[in-house]
């Protein structure tokens, strides 16, 4: 029980220094969230408990494949704010952006040779 308490303080500590940055200097934490910080940690933990070369494989490459869905929602997101949408239904447009696109990476991911 205590590996997982300290993975998620460790994880939720990132996501408050992200935010406590951005506070003063909104480009530089910017910079740390674009960071795979987390897909390391995530591999470092992963490997831990499970060092297998193929199984890492597949995950860091899966990794991959599911970045680019994402990728839009920090075009839209700013897009939308600049064009008077309030923050929220921003937000929201921005997940449901990349929900969207994650289901067709999921559906034609494979068909493209994409392994997951």
């Amino acid at each position: 029980m205590l590996p997982l308490v300290a993975k998620a303080l460790l994880s939720g500590a990132l996501i408050v220094a992200i935010a406590e940055i951005g506070k003063r200097l909104p480009t530089f934490a910017a910079l740390v969230a674009s960071l795979p910080l987390i897909s390391v940690l995530g591999m470092i933990l992963l490997w831990h408990t499970r060092p297998d070369a193929e199984n890492m494989a597949i995950h860091a490459e899966a990794t991959f494949w599911f970045v680019l869905p994402s990728l839009p929602m920090f075009l839209l997101i700013p897009w939308l704010l600049r064009h008077g949408y309030g923050f929220w239904i921003a937000l929201l447009a921005g997940c449901a952006l990349t929900v969207a696109l994650y289901l067709l990476m999921v559906q034609f991911g494979p068909k493209l040779g994409i392994r997951f």
